[in-house]
């Protein structure tokens, strides 16, 4: 126990006197996660529209009221005519013009039925069809208050529900895939390098001749990432409650450990790449290649798992990150039991077992 504890404290050592790698393994969290929650968000916000109202009456006024009072437009320009639609659009200002016919008030009175025409800028067709969708639905409830049974005839609408995230908040998302990435980079990245850091360096022979046993070496180089990985769990989850007000609607005791269960097996992942590497360079491309893009492509946080080819679903099951990404969805957004997660636990338990025993026995082989 003595020699383990004193090869946790030489880990340590390395890991506090680089004092610029320290920092930022402290701070990147952080930043990831505010970066993540505010600024790359695939929810579509503050949109430039551009209003043509040939009407000027008091419908058309309200709805461009109700367009302006929402967070999701931000009216930018009132075009005068019709020939100066295109222009604006070209001028790549707005991405979204909302068009009233003449005399909308009147038709919609004496016909019950009236036109707004909604244009949006297909370069981008993600963005435009968001937008008009979201100009559909301030429409729509408008209409839903304007209208009565007596003057309008009976129509069949469409009751939309979203159900755990009803405001469509991109944070919801966003912060469940940036904790995957983040302990991925902090737990796998630089672990990978620990091991190959000692034979880069020379220290390694003198780690061979000292009689630790290669489980208690591996072990030991896992404590002081897991330590700073409990620390960016702890400041990620306030972050994302009292910053982002994403709530923790399931047990938060289940998520931590959740949380330390794919951090062991990110430190495990780590270290076996550590273990098979000559170098650090060696070692971190590998990380790369192995580690961060695949948790960022196929986790299911930038991309639906769903709706990629079958040959990228079947490699996705190899990823930890999809499994924790899954995992923290259900339980802090859904606020789901561990009923519900047994299965993403169980898989990463097994994942994290493999590591662990791949990574020892090819230590062990190196020492012989």
């Amino acid at each position: 126990m003595r020699q383990f504890l004193f090869f946790v404290k030489k880990e340590f050592y390395h890991l506090v006197r680089d004092r610029q790698t320290f920092f930022i393994l402290l701070c990147l969290p952080l930043a990831l996660i505010l970066i993540f929650g505010f600024a790359l968000t695939n929810e579509v916000k503050n949109s430039r529209i551009a209003v043509l109202d040939n009407s000027k009456d008091k419908a058309t006024r309200a709805i461009i009221d109700q367009l302006e009072a929402s967070r999701y437009f931000d009216i930018l320009e009132y075009i005068p005519s019709n020939d100066k639609l295109e222009a604006t659009f070209r001028s790549g200002k707005i991405k979204l013009a909302v068009v009233f016919p003449p005399n909308f008030n009147q038709e919609l009175l004496h016909t019950n039925t009236a036109t707004i025409q909604l244009i949006g800028d297909a370069s981008d067709p993600n963005t435009s069809n968001a937008l008009i969708n979201y100009a559909t639905a301030v429409i729509m409830d408008y209409q839903a208050g304007f209208r009565n049974a007596a003057e309008i005839p009976l129509r069949i609408n469409t009751e939309i529900r979203m159900l755990y995230n009803p405001q469509l908040k991109g944070s919801y998302n966003f912060v469940p895939g940036v904790m995957a990435m983040v302990l991925m980079l902090v737990c796998a990245i630089m672990t990978s390098i620990s091991i190959a850091r000692e034979k880069e360096i020379g220290t390694m022979e003198v780690i061979l001749v000292s009689p630790i046993v290669p489980m208690r070496l591996v072990f030991a180089k896992m404590v002081p990432y897991f330590l700073m990985s409990v620390v960016n769990i702890g400041s990620i989850l306030l972050l994302s409650v009292y910053v982002l007000d994403v709530p923790i609607q399931g047990n938060l005791v289940l998520l931590i450990l959740e949380c330390m269960m794919f951090t062991i097996a990110s430190l495990a992942l780590g270290l076996l790449i550590s273990s098979i590497s000559n170098s650090q360079q060696v070692a971190m491309l590998l990380s790369v290649v192995v580690l961060f893009l695949p948790t960022a492509m196929l986790s299911g946080f930038m991309f639906p798992v769903e709706n990629m080819p079958a040959v990228l679903r079947f490699i996705s099951h190899a990823v930890p990150a999809r499994w924790f990404y899954t995992t923290v969805i259900n339980i802090m957004i859904k606020g789901l039991g561990f009923e519900y997660v047994w299965k993403e636990t169980l898989i990463l338990a097994v994942m994290t077992v493999f590591f662990l025993a791949v990574s020892i026995l090819n230590f062990k082989t190196r020492l012989e």
